[in-house]
């Protein structure tokens, strides 16, 4: 009978957790409450990896900076050093300085090699077309690679992962007024170097 009551009640807390706003988490998280923590983490694994695959391409890299982020967000919360304003910005920029700390790392035009290259298509689907979509992919982020850290995060957020104006400015802790500053130097400069690279 209490094996049934203790059941029902986590069930109940993980219910609640599911459709809690996220200030209530964040309470919760900041108090070491597990369940909190793992709400948090399925909220946004998914965004922050979709976040930084499209900034490097490389999957087992994604997960990795992914697993990265949620690791430095727990270090942040031990050591009371978290988030002022928005979480999911405080998040997104802790990879967004991941990405750009392996490529200062790497060097800015590391070669690839050969056994870490991106998988062949498939069969079924035509291999011009697929090798013409991974160029264009590898283009596009050695091209982003190129603007300046502040419009690459810019960039990112609101092309690759769609976040209104107003959603990056809030992340970021800029004004509207920054962000579209940003993000119009930011698509010209591209709009040069792409146009560049297919000269």
């Amino acid at each position: 009978m209490l094996k049934g009551r203790s059941y029902s009640s986590r069930t109940n807390v993980a219910m609640s957790l599911s459709e809690a706003n996220e200030e209530d988490l964040l309470a919760a998280a900041m108090q070491y409450n597990e369940a909190a923590l793992g709400e948090l983490y399925d909220r946004y694994e998914a965004k922050i990896y979709s976040y930084i695959y499209r900034r490097t391409g490389e999957q087992s890299l994604a997960e990795d900076l992914t697993a990265q982020v949620f690791l430095k967000m727990l270090e942040s919360i031990r050591d009371r050093k978290a988030w002022h304003s928005s979480f999911s910005g405080w998040l997104y920029r802790i990879a967004h300085n991941l990405v750009i700390d392996f490529y200062r790392r790497r060097g800015r035009h590391g070669a690839v090699d050969i056994d870490e290259a991106p998988p062949t298509p498939s069969e079924t689907q035509d291999p011009v077309r697929a090798v013409e979509q991974l160029l264009d992919a590898e283009r596009l982020r050695a091209a982003i690679r190129r603007l300046t850290d502040e419009q690459a995060e810019v960039v990112s957020l609101r092309f690759l992962e769609g976040y209104s104006i107003s959603e990056v400015a809030e992340m970021t802790n800029r004004t509207e007024g920054a962000v579209k500053a940003l993000q119009y130097r930011a698509v010209a400069t591209l709009r040069t170097l792409l146009y560049d690279q297919m000269r």
